[in-house]
């Protein structure tokens, strides 16, 4: 359990192999240690995608470390806000909890060409949720 005062946000898709990971990776980047960042699938895959590795890595962010992780009732219990990813994934709904469905693409079979509008989409959502949920502190 996080014992910060953060805002967390947890990424759930099937596999958590592609559009969860390249979400978390977005959001972990643009808004540094503002936010607590998870990811997780209900059916995770054996490896992240591997066109989702290589658009990521065009933008400068390296996700070929990371490796998909089940989905636990704890993980949403410590989030604040949980964003499926519109693969018709169901998180345990909890009370004051946001959840969130992003209409995505599913990546999975696709090479870099059709991963990288994706991979752009989403990080204008991420940018979106970073605004709302932890706006950079005016100077």
């Amino acid at each position: 359990m996080s014992s910060t005062n953060l805002p967390s946000v947890l990424f759930v898709c099937v596999h958590n192999a592609g559009r969860s990971q390249m979400a978390a990776a977005w959001l972990t980047h643009l808004a540094g240690d503002r936010v607590e960042v998870r990811s997780a699938g209900s059916n995770p895959g054996n490896a992240v995608n591997p066109a989702a590795v290589e658009a990521m890595k065009e933008v400068g962010i390296d996700i070929s470390a990371e490796t998909p992780k089940i989905l636990t009732v704890d993980a949403v219990r410590e989030s604040d806000v949980c964003i499926t990813m519109g693969c018709g994934d169901t998180c345990p709904v909890f009370p004051g909890k946001r959840y969130l469905d992003w209409k995505l693409d599913d990546p999975a079979g696709q090479g870099v060409e059709a991963v990288r509008p994706i991979r752009d989409e989403i990080r204008k959502l991420v940018a979106g949720l970073i605004e709302e949920i932890a706006p950079q502190a005016s100077r």
